[in-house]
């Protein structure tokens, strides 16, 4: 069974990113766009007020995603130049030159299994042993194959009778149990993902889950303790995560998402994908038109010159190209949910992320279809954070830097995975690295 690093930093002394200086950085390699993000954590008001903000927005860097595709590095070459761009950016505007980042991970196939172990206390007080004992049980039981254990992480811990304790260490009792939620992934895509950040002079201190690095920068705690559902509507995928008792319970990604409706919008009314994004974002609504004279719009026809370069065409026809896509989407997102035991336990709650969430009327459709109230998630718990990154769509990178500042205590610590490409190098080596590649 071959595991990955989750949340813990390769070399802690190393560059900009030590624990002394607390400057953490978050790449986010979506399908649509590449975003990397540099913060500072402020330990003295950690200590004093905790609940307040706790990471102080440096720099922040976007360009349009290349070589990345469903989630998925395609072209090695374009991806590292749009990591590359994305990255300068933000050391530019944060004067910090990064060693590491943390990479969230949407591609692979993620799948998301519980597993259910227990050990033998004797009625005497439950140790760290016994619970590192229960824990290895667990883990014993996961049939990963081929793929790769991502994420490992103790949901809750049961004592007898007891069911959802927290911290056993120092209680009584006769039998631990416990439940693991394990994530595993194709280690093809990882491994591409990782060589691509590599390339860029760059080492991946941990990897995230994309739809957990989304939950964690804009749900609240009472909806992490109650339970709900987190989807986050990206460009090729759409990422569903189920939280409850503060704990991730199911994770799941699909490989639809908006850049889906604009190829749809693009084919049914014959123009160029550039026009039917500006089209789904200016124009389009999932709502159905209660008039269908309700406005005209005009739609640059592909590969037309003069005259009969554009057309117009009523505002219903565009919305009837959406509606069916986005209700296609949600319908998937259903029957995910129905399928899994843990996928039930989230409760009349939905939050949607993502930049395709921002179309109209897709919170009264979401809700319609899923039978739950919805919200829409907006980025929480950054200080100094610009008014680009306050919209759904930053969710993810605002995750990953929180998560980078604060990792899940109880997550195991797991070996690492190598690309080939070298990891370890100092700064000599990085820079004789690259004037072989460069000359």
């Amino acid at each position: 069974m071959n595991v990955v690093p989750l949340n813990r930093p390769r070399n802690k002394s190393r560059g900009h990113q030590s624990e002394k200086s607390q400057v953490v950085a978050a790449l986010d390699v979506g399908s649509s766009k590449i975003c990397c993000v540099i913060g500072k954590s402020d330990v003295a008001r950690r200590r004093i007020d905790a609940g307040r903000s706790e990471i102080k927005i440096l720099g922040i860097g976007h360009h349009a995603s290349r070589g990345v595709r469903n989630g998925v590095v395609t072209n090695i070459d374009e991806a590292e130049r749009a990591i590359r761009l994305a990255v300068d950016a933000a050391e530019r505007m944060a004067g910090e030159t990064l060693s590491q980042v943390y990479v969230n991970v949407s591609g692979g196939r993620p799948k998301c299994e519980v597993y259910r172990a227990s050990t033998d206390v004797g009625g005497g007080t439950v140790t760290a042993h016994h619970m590192h004992q229960a824990t290895d049980l667990a883990m014993q039981k996961i049939k990963a194959g081929k793929r790769l254990v991502l994420h490992a992480t103790p949901i809750q811990f049961d004592l007898d009778d007891a069911k959802g304790v927290r911290e056993p260490q120092g209680m009584f009792g006769e039998t631990l149990s416990v439940i693991l939620n394990a994530v595993t992934v194709e280690p093809g895509s990882l491994r591409n993902l990782q060589q691509v950040v590599e390339k860029c002079h760059l080492s991946v201190a941990g990897y995230v889950m994309a739809p957990y690095a989304a939950g964690r920068s804009a749900l609240v705690e009472d909806e992490l303790t109650l339970g709900v559902t987190f989807i986050d509507l990206g460009g090729a995928t759409t990422s569903l995560s189920v939280f409850a008792e503060s704990s991730l319970l199911y994770a799941d990604v699909l490989p639809v998402g908006g850049n889906h409706i604009t190829s749809d919008i693009a084919c049914g009314l014959s123009t160029t994908m550039a026009h039917a994004e500006r089209l789904k974002t200016l124009s389009g609504s999932v709502l159905p038109s209660l008039c269908r004279d309700d406005g005209a719009i005009s739609v640059p026809l592909l590969g037309e010159t003069g005259t009969d370069t554009v057309h117009r065409i009523p505002r219903a026809q565009l919305n009837d190209i959406i509606r069916p896509r986005v209700e296609e989407i949600f319908e998937l997102v259903r029957d995910r949910l129905a399928a899994n035991r843990d996928g039930r336990r989230a409760g009349r709650r939905i939050v949607l992320s993502g930049g395709a969430s921002q179309l109209t009327g897709i919170r009264e459709t979401a809700g319609h279809i899923l039978g739950s109230h919805v919200r829409l998630a907006k980025p929480h718990g950054l200080a100094a954070m610009p008014d680009m990154m306050r919209g759904p769509g930053f969710c993810v990178a605002a995750g990953l830097l929180k998560y980078a500042v604060n990792p899940d205590v109880r997550t195991l610590e797991l070996p690492q995975i190598s690309s080939g490409y070298g990891t370890s190098a100092g700064c000599f080596s990085r820079m004789g690295r690259w004037i072989k590649e460069s000359f």
